[in-house]
């Protein structure tokens, strides 16, 4: 029986091991999958499931001893740092968006006063009036740049996917070729494609079909020192009413300057646009769809590592010097000097995931995250698209946190009402939910897993996360949380200046993961007496002001037939 059940989850790390024998990984998946389906039918998968944790990959060691002096030394994610660069940062400079509208006005604001620098990472840039007017913004400052009597230090750099942004005959590419032209020296323009879609296959999959093969999903804005993380594309609907998350982190330079070196890694093995709107490698890379594959990823993989290795070694002497000096400033000192930086409370490890060229950071600390879940600890998810992997329903299943996710409804899932395929979308995530809630229940599960439908009237919902959050028998919350492509996870002492936080009083750590593959790690200690504020997950941000309901309007739940939250 133990063999029996612990057989796919062999299987699933098996098919890790055979990245070059897509035949044998493929019958081994569909072995799995039957023996999942048959162990269902019999009814006794219930007792197995509580090996999920045991079979996860294992909390990564730290190499070395947590340091007594630093503050970040007392909190228990601070194994993060042996994966990523860890950097420290006032909570006073942390600032969440609630709205697409303030997001918009936001960048606008940011793009006019940039003197050095503009970085934009996204999946497309849509080809309405919202998008001309931000392109608008970029030439205007060129433009001042130029005017300028000295010579122009600003510099824009923008990535997007290759197959999304060449989607139509006016696309990302043709809104993008006048700035090019214009200040062919200032301005770059990289279009990532993934290595997977190449030959016979490329040459097949019409448009639209072709992006499902693989896509770059990084959206990070940056402008000079400045860094709004977000999973909204550059697109009018995520300008106007389609919810998302955003944080705002303002005059952060070694942020900004990790964020720019990562962009540019992944537009160095991307395609160059051209003012003639043809597209061209970096001299000397390997191209990703005629070249040979294993040689680009290997190319890429080693570019995008470098910068996160030098990053953790440039934080890591950073670090030394922060808090083994003298210099250390509290908030309110550093306010009245004001010509040093306040002490750092929080802590933001970005996470990276690019599985195509092995980098699998953000899985490797999500799986752990979910594995040391344990009785007493909620944790929160958030997602527009629910499908999880059968690992993480696994975990989700298998661990004894109480879970609390929530759903885009059908109506407000941005597939909702399109034509043809794409229009059978939202009723085939409303299927996976019932499959899932159905596996919930007969398990008995349905008090400690709940799920929740988003739904505003004329909005989409796009927003991703995930928050773990654990009460302390000192009146404290431990907290971590994580959000979908770039996710943040950060660590704070003192109250970040975001909205819509969690008052507690003694000891608080925790993590925020708002987005895709970044993590902040939040950790606060206060004065007697003194209200701590720790940063709810993007769960918070996104129900303020909307409407939350039950699956039971699906029908498909026991209980009333709608329930509001």
């Amino acid at each position: 029986m133990a063999a029996v059940a612990a057989g796919p989850v062999f299987w699933r790390r098996l098919l890790g091991l055979l990245p070059g024998r897509p035949g044998l990984a493929a019958l081994l998946g569909r072995l799995s999958d039957r023996l999942n389906r048959n162990r269902d039918r019999r009814g006794r998968r219930s007792p197995w499931l509580l090996l999920a944790p045991l079979l996860s990959p294992p909390v990564p060691q730290v190499t070395s001893p947590p340091c007594c002096l630093c503050p970040e030394g007392v909190h228990r994610f601070q194994w993060i740092r042996n994966l990523v660069p860890e950097f420290g940062v006032s909570s006073s400079h942390v600032k969440v968006l609630s709205s697409p509208a303030e997001f918009f006005e936001l960048m606008k604001g940011q793009i006019k006063t940039a003197k050095r620098r503009v970085v934009m990472a996204s999946l497309y840039l849509g080809t309405g009036p919202l998008e001309q007017e931000l392109v608008d913004c970029i030439e205007s400052s060129l433009e001042r740049s130029l005017q300028a009597n000295f010579s122009s230090d600003l510099k824009v750099s923008i990535l997007l996917d290759f197959t999304r942004g060449s989607r139509g005959r006016k696309n990302s590419r043709t809104m993008l070729l006048p700035l090019l032209r214009r200040f062919p020296e200032q301005v770059r323009v990289s279009l990532f494609h993934t290595p997977n879609l190449r030959g016979l296959l490329r040459l097949l999959i019409p448009e639209r079909f072709n992006e499902t093969i693989g896509l770059q999903h990084i959206k990070v804005y940056l402008f000079d020192n400045s860094v709004i993380l977000s999973g909204a594309n550059l697109s009018d609907s995520y300008f106007t009413n389609r919810q998302d998350r955003y944080v705002f982190l303002q005059d952060c330079p070694e942020i900004a300057d990790f964020f720019t070196e990562l962009v540019n890694a992944v537009g160095d093995v991307s395609l160059q646009l051209q003012g003639d709107d043809s597209v061209q490698m970096v001299e000397g890379m390997v191209h990703p769809y005629k070249g040979d594959q294993t040689a680009y990823c290997e190319a890429a993989n080693k570019r995008v590592m470098d910068v996160i290795n030098a990053a953790r070694t440039r934080q890591q002497l950073l670090h030394a010097q922060t808090f083994h000096s003298d210099s250390l400033l509290t908030q309110e000192d550093a306010a009245a000097a004001g010509d040093r930086r306040p002490a750092p409370d929080t802590w933001i490890y970005p996470l990276i995931q690019m599985k195509p060229f092995e980098i699998k950071i953000d899985e490797i600390v999500t799986e752990t995250l979910l594995t040391e879940a344990e009785r007493g600890a909620k944790i929160y998810l958030t997602t527009g698209y629910f499908n999880l992997t059968q690992a993480y329903m696994d975990l989700v299943l298998g661990t004894r946190a109480e879970y609390h996710i929530l759903l885009a409804s059908p109506e407000v899932n941005g597939f909702f009402g399109a034509k043809g395929v794409a229009g059978a979308i939202p009723a085939a995530y409303v299927h996976i939910e019932r499959q899932f809630y159905s596996e919930v229940c007969s398990l008995g599960q349905q008090e400690r897993v709940q799920l929740q439908e988003y739904w505003r009237s004329g909005w989409t919902f796009h927003a991703k996360g995930m928050a773990l959050m654990k009460t302390t028998g000192m009146g404290g919350v431990n907290s971590f949380s994580r959000a979908s492509a770039m996710t943040p996870v950060w660590v704070s002492q003192r109250a970040p200046a975001i909205n819509n936080m969690v008052q507690a009083q003694g000891l608080c750590e925790g993590c925020y993961f708002p987005f895709g593959v970044l993590a902040v790690v939040s950790q606060g200690r206060g004065r007697k007496g003194e209200a701590l504020s720790l940063p709810l997950p993007a769960l918070g941000e996104v129900l303020m002001g909307h409407e939350s309901w039950l699956l039971k309007s699906r029908g498909f739940l026991p209980g009333p037939e709608l329930s509001q939250k």
